[in-house]
């Protein structure tokens, strides 16, 4: 039988979703979020494609996308609830990565497997920065998958989609864990 890793599995078992809008400072600093992304990027790869890229905000950077989101809002013919929606995350923020969908033209290895790859890193991300003792949530926000905004803000282009913004900060209080699914409602066992 292999060896268990209670420790890893008690870890995922009591993992909490905190809003990032509730994250403070202090946020980790540059080693602190090397480590975390290292240790982020060991993810199902396919071919050792890497489809993916890595965005880091910190600072100023929230104020001018806040703002792009906004006047992106506009440009599209948004209600205020569309430019409040737009700016929330990036108005609060303090310090986030953005996972860029990056998919390789190979035929071989399809482009759902790569963006799945993406997913995997964003939640890689979610559970390094929580077991480094951060708080991390994933978010997107109809900006995000916007290719107008994506492009303006994270440079993205010609295929390339935001699999997720990961905020990272200092997470509050744990308070009530939110209802989680029950396996046994989701589970189909197969064996024959």
């Amino acid at each position: 039988m292999p060896a268990r890793n209670d420790a890893a599995l008690a870890f995922l078992s009591a993992r909490r979703s905190r809003p990032a809008k509730l994250f403070t400072l202090p946020v980790p600093d540059r080693d602190q979020l090397v480590e975390i992304l290292t240790a982020a990027t060991r993810v199902p790869d396919h071919g050792k494609l890497q489809p993916w890229r890595l965005v880091v905000l910190r600072g100023a950077a929230f104020a001018r996308l806040a703002d792009l989101a906004e006047t992106r809002a506009r440009e599209l013919g948004g209600d205020d609830e569309k430019i409040a929606k737009g700016r929330g995350q990036y108005d609060l923020g303090k310090l986030a990565v953005v996972v860029i969908a990056s998919p390789k033209p190979l035929p071989k290895i399809p482009p759902v497997e790569q963006l799945l790859s993406a997913g995997a890193l964003c939640m890689g991300i979610l559970n390094a920065a929580e077991a480094a003792g951060w708080g991390a949530n994933w978010l997107t926000g109809w900006p995000a998958h916007d290719p107008e905004f994506a492009a303006r803000a994270f440079g993205c282009q010609g295929g390339e989609t935001v699999a997720g913004i990961v905020h990272i900060g200092t997470p509050p209080a744990d308070g009530p864990d939110r209802p989680r699914p029950e396996p046994a409602s989701l589970v189909t066992w197969v064996e024959a």
